[in-house]
């Protein structure tokens, strides 16, 4: 009988958490509103890293969405002081995650919609990287060869990755950045979103870094 209203009162209680935490992961998925700046229709975008220069061209007419929040980050100064931690020379260079963690936030609830795919990921091409449906955000990767199976990949039931420009110079500098870490710290994105680079510097010493990012045409 004295067991009852104990309960009681942890079912309740259980309850309570339960339907808090799925509120938060759902508050976490939504995006916010939010107008990207409407981009050129071709942009020249010349980065500058501790290996060298590489240019990146923009395309609106390939992925009116993407090239808009491209620019707008680049305007923005959001790929200043930028670690590039996904480096596999025989497929892709991913980088563009913060070193704030409140500008991280506030990007990751203005997520894009989707696009269909209208290039090739030839050797070169640079698209938004995607978890699933409408989630593209901030972060970049570069092909390092042909990848076709990126044209098609269906992930969450969205097929492919649309490019929306591609490096028109400085291809080099990609095959020189360190690739120890290849893809180990892609599970780990959390912790670069939470601490910012320095999680990277004390975790993954000697990566390369993006340190700025200027339109030049």
């Amino acid at each position: 009988m004295k067991l009852k209203p104990f309960l009681a009162c942890f079912i309740v209680t259980i309850l309570f958490l339960c339907s808090t935490t799925f509120a938060q992961i759902a508050n976490k998925n939504n995006s916010s509103v939010y107008k990207d700046l409407k981009s050129p229709e071709t942009l020249q975008v010349l980065f500058k890293t501790n290996k060298g220069n590489f240019i990146i061209q923009s395309y609106r007419s390939w992925a009116p969405l993407a090239a808009d929040r491209f620019y707008t980050l680049v305007k923005k100064g959001f790929y200043t002081n930028v670690y590039i931690f996904r480096v596999e020379k025989d497929y892709v260079v991913q980088f563009g995650i913060s070193d704030n963690p409140k500008e991280s936030s506030f990007w990751d609830k203005a997520r894009l919609k989707d696009e269909p795919v209208l290039q090739k990921h030839k050797k070169g091409m640079v698209s938004f990287a995607r978890s699933g449906i409408n989630s593209r955000t901030t972060q970049l990767f570069v092909d390092m060869q042909n990848n076709a199976k990126l044209d098609t990949t269906m992930r969450e039931g969205v097929h492919g990755y649309p490019p929306f420009g591609k490096v028109i110079s400085g291809m080099h500098v990609f095959f020189q950045l360190n690739d120890q870490y290849a893809k180990r710290i892609l599970p780990l994105q959390d912790s670069i979103y939470l601490y910012g680079n320095q999680y990277l510097v004390k975790h993954f010493p000697g990566l390369d870094k993006i340190i700025s990012a200027t339109i030049i045409r």
